[in-house]
Formats: C-alpha cells, sequence, structure tokens
C-alpha cells in the first residue's frame, strides 16, 4: 500500500540500485494510446548517469522493456508492467560500509526499521529509483498532449537565476549540462559544481517547475488538492527538502489587498500568486512550484561516524557519486509532475482520453 504513488492512476514500483532491475506496474492507464517509445526512452536518457561531466560518471543505457500492457503499439488497458536493468554495479564500492553508517544517509533508519539493509548503493534509498517514476511520467506525458510542463534549474548554492520564468525562454534549459535556461548564470552554475566536485564536496540547488495550459478542475477540495498530490509526490524525490507553490513563503510577507489575484472578465487573473491553485484546484492560470535540494550526502572525503556496534569510525565515499543531484532531477520533477496530473485528469474524466 505504501509502494504505490497515484490514486486512481497508479504506479507500483520494484528495485534496488545494485539488485538485477528496477521496475513497475501502471494500473488504469487508459486503452487506446498509441505509445512513442522514443519519447519515453529520451525521457530516461535526460534523467540517466554519465551524461556530463558534473554527474555520476556510472554508465547505464536505462533502457525500458514493457513486459505487458501494450499490444501492436498501443495500450490495452491492462496493467503495464516495465522493466529496466541495471547493467554497470560496483558493489565492491560498498564493502567499507557493510558495518558503518553513513552520514546523512539512509542507513541508520532502515535498519532499525527492517532490521536488514543493502548497503550497495543505498539499496531500495537509492535514488535510480527515479527511472521507474520517468517512465511512468513519459506515459503520463503522452496522456497530457496539451499540457506543457517545463523543469529548469533554478539555483546552484548562493548562484540564482533570478529572472521570472514567464521571461526565460524555456526552451533553452537544455541547451547546456546544467539545465538551467539563461546561458550566463548556467555557466557560473557548472563551474561552482565543478569547484566543489574538486574538492570532494557537494552542493545543492533549486528547481522550477512551470505547467502551461492545465485545464480548470484538477485537485479535489479537501485531502487530494492539487499542492498537496504535487508535494507528496515532490518530497518523494531523494534529496528533496522543500516545496513551495505560488507566492510561497514570499506571500507571507504580503498584505491581503497584494497577494489576491483579481479576476479579469474572462475570469482569468491579473496577477498570479495563487500558482495557478485555488482551493485546491487548478483554476487555468501557470501553474507554477519550486523546488529545495540538499546536497548529496556522499562525500569523496572524510567524514567521523560510528559502526552498528557503536565503534567510531572515519568513513570516506567511494565511487562514483554526483556531486549536485539537481541537473538530473529536472526530467524527474516533469514525470512527476505529468502523472499527478494524469492521475487528476481521469478521477474527473473517468478514463476517458484527452
Amino acid at each position: 500500500m505504501m509502494n504505490n504513488l497515484g490514486n486512481f492512476l497508479s504506479l507500483s514500483s520494484f528495485g534496488e540500485s545494485h539488485g538485477a532491475a528496477y521496475g513497475g506496474i501502471i494500473t488504469h492507464f487508459p486503452a487506446g494510446l498509441e505509445v512513442d517509445f522514443k519519447a519515453i526512452q529520451h525521457e530516461l536518457n535526460r534523467r540517466k548517469p554519465g551524461q556530463s561531466s558534473i554527474v555520476t560518471q556510472r554508465k547505464e543505457s536505462d533502457t525500458v522493456q514493457f513486459l505487458s500492457g501494450i499490444f501492436e503499439g498501443k495500450t490495452t488497458g491492462t496493467p503495464i508492467g516495465f522493466i529496466i536493468e541495471n547493467e554497470n554495479q560496483r558493489s565492491k564500492d560498498y564493502d567499507h560500509i557493510a558495518q558503518a553508517y553513513r552520514p546523512s544517509h539512509a542507513d541508520y533508519t532502515y535498519e532499525q526499521k527492517f532490521g536488514i539493509r543493502d548497503y550497495r548503493g543505498g539499496g531500495r534509498a537509492s535514488a535510480r529509483e527515479t527511472l521507474n517514476w520517468v517512465v511512468a511520467g513519459a506515459l503520463a506525458k503522452q496522456l497530457l498532449p496539451n499540457i506543457q510542463i517545463q523543469a529548469y534549474t533554478s539555483s546552484i548554492g548562493e548562484i540564482n537565476c533570478s529572472t521570472p520564468y514567464y521571461d526565460l525562454d524555456l526552451s533553452q534549459t537544455e541547451s547546456n549540462i546544467v539545465r538551467c535556461p539563461d546561458e550566463a548564470t548556467a555557466q557560473k552554475m557548472i563551474e561552482r559544481i565543478k569547484e566543489v566536485k574538486k574538492q570532494g564536496n557537494t552542493i545543492g540547488g533549486t528547481v522550477t517547475c512551470v505547467v502551461r495550459n492545465a485545464p480548470v478542475g484538477l485537485g479535489e477540495p479537501v485531502f487530494s488538492k492539487l499542492q498537496a498530490e504535487l508535494a507528496k509526490a515532490m518530497l518523494s524525490i531523494n534529496a528533496c527538502k522543500g516545496f513551495e507553490y505560488g507566492s510561497g513563503f514570499e506571500g507571507s510577507k504580503m498584505t491581503g489587498k497584494e497577494h489576491n489575484d483579481l479576476f479579469n472578465a474572462d475570469f482569468s487573473t491579473q496577477t498570479n500568486h495563487s500558482g495557478g491553485i485555488q482551493g485546491g484546484i487548478s483554476n487555468g492560470m501557470d501553474i507554477y512550484f519550486r523546488l529545495a535540494f540538499k546536497p548529496v550526502a556522499t562525500l569523496l572525503q572524510p567524514q567521523e561516524s560510528f559502526t552498528r556496534n557503536g565503534e567510531p569510525i572515519i568513513l570516506e565515499g567511494k565511487g562514483r557519486h554526483d556531486p549536485c543531484v539537481v541537473p538530473r532531477a529536472i526530467p524527474i520533477v516533469e514525470a512527476l509532475t505529468a502523472f499527478i496530473l494524469a492521475d487528476l485528469y481521469l478521477i474527473n474524466h473517468k478514463k476517458k482520453l484527452p
């Protein structure tokens, strides 16, 4: 029950970082959609490791294989099963933590909860789990052809892209390896990540996501508010520490007169402090939100810690790790956004395709 994403449209997933494969089952996906397999693989390629000098150099093809629910290129309405094989594990890189807990990792909490843990790459706690989410989200995007979902890197450390999203050309997001549509700011971000990487250190940042052309009416009045469903999904991403939508925390500094979004005659709004959501339901304006990502916990430098028996130990990360997760988080954020929107859309429209 706790391994599912979605209310009606549902994803149940499995896999560990150094196991044989990742995979999932998507249920209640409508029948009759002609699947664009190349588009799904493209999204996986945007997420995969080894794509640039500022991400982990683990080499994986991350090729998805569909096992069920698709016949002659179209969805059948039955559960869609898929797997992505792991190909480039180096489990020996984790032998030194078999009996020790790494600071700010899930090592201690997993072992206390389950009485056992897979220490190789973090096991189920690994961010490779997000492979499953990208597959599901890439399919969901194809259910929502008129809705545009674009995420981008809005800050790395103290380096901010201060230009509002509506003044940026978001089509330029993929033009650089940090995925910031402001080229001058992007180059500063890249240099900062490289600098931190040389030190064996890591750094965090923020991602902004924008949804355009969402219909009015997505979201439920109380416990499945649109922003609550988005927040739950986004805060499930490894290293995500914060979610704000619309005016977010800045809205707390305003008066009601400053913050209220006055209507135009067509019921669009003159401002959009609400972030496209009012009463938990989309109002037709742009939906936008921002996510905070912490620095990666694995450092390639010594840190003090303890073994499972309480003995002091000095740990130093080994192997291949991201100095900053933000650039690779972009397609994950987009995928989860698409899945949540598709789920709420199907709840409204009772399995009908858009």
